[in-house]
């Protein structure tokens, strides 16, 4: 019996690329099964009122954003290694050749992390991201330059570091 139609065809079609956003957002698997799980959850909830008047896949997005920079989401997680315990599948998780990027961007402050990904993985304008966000414009442009400065720095010492071992 289903009381909400559509909804469970919704999650068929859309929970692989929620996944992989929620990796994009998190950079790490667990977190980004934990954010899809609970965007699924509200979205469940507010599915009668979200699949008439809004795209359901832009609200469970929305929500994972700001679940992301939530507070109760700061508190001590797991931290990204290396290489992640089980991989269970590589369309999610980065290629080997990714991982130096990878770390770079699981190290950026939450916030600066949420920016850079909403506006180069799902290449949304500032105002769209400060809407996502709750955050002016002005906040995700500063974001946004703090955060490339720490990816350039980082990743040309990551460079530098390989050249001296050669």
């Amino acid at each position: 019996m289903d009381d909400e139609p559509g909804f469970d065809d919704f999650v068929a079609e859309q929970a692989d690329a929620l996944l992989r956003y929620g990796y994009v957002l998190s950079g790490n698997p667990h977190d980004a099964a934990d954010l899809t799980q609970e965007a699924l959850a509200r979205l469940r909830g507010a599915w009668s009122r979200v699949r008439r008047k809004a795209d359901a896949r832009s609200y469970a997005r929305t929500t994972m954003a700001r679940l992301h920079t939530s507070i109760w989401r700061r508190r001590r997680r797991e931290h990204l290694t290396g290489e992640p315990p089980e991989r269970a599948s590589d369309a999610f998780f980065p290629s080997d050749a990714e991982e130096g990027l990878w770390r770079a961007l699981a190290a950026l402050p939450r916030k600066q992390r949420a920016v850079l990904v909403l506006r180069y993985y799902e290449q949304l304008s500032d105002t769209e991201i400060a809407e996502v966000l709750g955050i002016s414009t002005g906040t995700v442009r500063s974001q946004a330059s703090r955060g490339l400065d720490k990816l350039r720095s980082s990743l040309s010492l990551t460079k530098a570091d390989h050249g001296s071992r050669r």
